[in-house]
């Protein structure tokens, strides 16, 4: 590997406080007019476009030769070995309704490896990453997984596409399943903290489909450096191409999986 990412984990986790600080800045302020919509209910305003403006420049100083990745293609560039993963505001419907649930997500990956991971809460200021081999942390404390037994003692998160093109009798079989079997379920609405959630212990699963890179890459090995289990709805590692993802404590990872392969 051409650098180490622990040398540049102090700087990175700078570059994603200032893009959290400008974001917590402008809540309240995007009006209606400020908004498109992409596709049906994701949307976009000035606050994503310029908080990644900024996590690319920053970013781009760190690490001169790496490429990017990000939700709004401030620039896109995938043939190199390093690659930024970032999604500037993860959670931006939340966002735009000033609910206090949305974050900066950024992943470096070299060649097929996520190696380094930051998930910045913006409201709460808390802060996840992890370094591939190095443990997983928030706010510098080390963080783990979920040590309850059962599936029943533990809160199953979840999330919806922004589409209409998914197989609804089979989403509601799976609430349905999850929310008779766990300790309750939750739609937070930010990918990106609800795996964060997993590597610390607040919720014990997590599952969704049609998602994106820039919304796992980093919440993946958070939840995997925390000794957490993460694949796709098969058991692969496919999950930053498929968009299917399962993460969760290590113990509840089999009966979550017979429950998705139901459907």
């Amino acid at each position: 590997m051409m650098f180490n990412p622990e040398e540049i984990l102090s700087t990175t986790k700078k570059a994603v406080a200032e893009a959290a600080t400008y974001i917590k800045s402008e809540v309240g302020k995007v009006s209606d007019h400020d908004v498109e919509e992409k596709e049906l209910n994701s949307l976009v305003s000035y606050v994503d476009k310029t908080a990644e403006e900024m996590l690319v420049k920053s970013l781009g100083t760190i690490l001169p030769e790496a490429g990017f990745i990000t939700e709004e293609e401030t620039e896109d560039i995938k043939d190199r070995k390093l690659t930024w993963i970032i999604d500037p505001l993860d959670g931006t419907t939340n966002y735009l309704h000033q609910i206090p649930h949305f974050s900066v997500s950024v992943a470096l990956r070299y060649e097929s490896d996520v190696v380094m991971g930051l998930v910045h809460e913006v409201m709460g200021d808390e802060q996840f990453y992890a370094v591939k081999g190095q443990g997983a942390f928030m706010n510098g404390r080390p963080i783990k997984v979920s040590g309850k037994s059962g599936l029943d003692q533990v809160l199953v998160a979840t999330g919806f596409p922004y589409t209409n093109q998914y197989n609804v009798d089979a989403s509601f079989n799976r609430l349905k399943s999850f929310l008779m079997k766990s300790r309750g379920m939750r739609r937070m609405g930010s990918a990106a903290l609800d795996l964060s959630y997993v590597a610390i212990g607040r919720l014990g699963v997590y599952y969704e489909g049609s998602l994106n890179a820039w919304d796992l890459a980093a919440g993946a090995l958070i939840v995997e450096e925390a000794g957490g289990k993460v694949s796709d709805y098969r058991g692969d590692r496919g999950f930053l191409d498929s968009g299917e993802i399962i993460a969760s404590a290590p113990q509840f990872y089999d009966e979550v999986m017979e429950i998705l392969q139901e459907q």
